[in-house]
């Protein structure tokens, strides 16, 4: 199996960056509450010992609303430099696999992703540890102010190492996650009657879903010992509400198993599993609206609401080439008040 690596170039490369950025922005923002019941699971702090839905009512009744957006500022502020990265690196390391037709194996593009993933945590990661720290603790008791004071806390009081703590849990959860999204993705297509080439939005929308599932539950154990590393300081209260105490990544790994139990390290997987679908459903939504708009903005498409193409606009320019024959149009037909393009010029 194949799949084509292609851009969609009626956009700029400012534009594509900023329609993923706003959109995970978004998305991410809107889910955060998950996200704090997943990792304050993972860490093991009081909140989480009643179950899934308890934990939802012991934080609202601790920290009140507010308390389900922690951490989400750091959340968002590390998509930029994120995507940026994780796009540059995966676009590199792709064309140096591609083929004369400009393809790439599937097997091949799922590395390319895990790899380009890894190098984009790695610029990122003390901002993840900042997320961390600021959801672990009681926003009515607050250890940190922000993300810029966590970050120099965190690195004045704990040292550079600090930031970076079970940073190579995210290069080992990356094998993992990467086979089960090439597992998924190697017979996904068998669940439909039709070639992958003819999927709805729709067949692609469930496709994504159940490769992120089928991975993030296979890597997860790695991410649950990597916030219990990120969260556990000798400086916070209750040394960050962590349920073990541990002196490194093989000790955290076995202080869960042998006192909490293999499973406790799938700890919080029905929060994360619930926000894969509301979670990649906005990212794809929203993504889809801003690339509707500057394509609107960009004269390919007669209305920011639909995907109908401008009558007489070739699809094929980019956006520079069609504003370079726009002008032409226009100078040409100066005076004549006729274009091509019809009136909207």
């Amino acid at each position: 199996m194949v799949v084509s690596v292609k851009n969609d170039t009626r956009l700029t490369g400012s534009q594509s960056f900023l329609c993923s950025g706003f959109a995970g922005f978004f998305s991410k923002t809107v889910t955060s509450p998950l996200e704090v019941v997943k990792i304050k699971s993972q860490v093991g702090t009081f909140h989480c010992k009643g179950g899934f839905l308890q934990t939802f009512i012991v934080i609202y009744q601790n920290e009140g609303l507010r308390g389900f957006w922690k951490g989400n500022m750091a959340s968002c502020l590390r998509l930029f430099p994120y995507t940026a990265v994780h796009l540059t690196t995966y676009k590199k390391i792709v064309h140096l696999h591609m083929d004369e037709w400009g393809s790439i194996s599937q097997g091949r593009a799922i590395l390319a992703g895990g790899l380009a993933g890894v190098a984009a945590a790695l610029l990122t990661y003390p901002l993840e540890v900042a997320e961390t720290r600021l959801i672990i603790q009681n926003c009515r008791q607050p250890s940190y102010i922000g993300v810029a004071h966590t970050l120099s806390k965190v690195y004045r009081n704990e040292g550079l190492s600090a930031l970076y703590r079970g940073f190579s849990l995210t290069v080992l959860g990356a094998v993992p996650f990467s086979l089960g999204c090439y597992a998924v993705y190697m017979n996904v297509d068998k669940l439909w009657p039709e070639p992958s080439f003819r999927f709805t939005p729709l067949q692609n929308f469930i496709n994504g879903c159940l490769a992120a599932g089928v991975a993030q539950t296979l890597s997860y154990p790695f991410e649950t010992v990597k916030r219990k590393m990120q969260a556990q300081s000798p400086r916070l209260p209750h040394f960050g509400g962590v349920d073990v105490h541990f002196t490194g990544m093989m000790d955290c790994f076995m202080q869960v198993v042998r006192s909490k139990g293999v499973l406790s390290l799938w700890n919080g997987l029905t929060a994360n599993t619930i926000k894969i679908v509301p979670y990649f459903g906005l990212l794809f939504t929203c993504c889809e609206m801003c690339k509707q708009v500057c394509l609107y903005r960009n004269g390919y498409i007669v209305s920011p609401l639909s995907y109908e193409p401008t009558p007489g606009v070739d699809q094929s320019l980019g956006p520079s080439e069609l504003e370079e024959v726009k002008r032409y149009l226009k100078n040409r037909n100066f005076g004549s008040g006729e274009s091509s393009f019809g009136n909207r010029w």
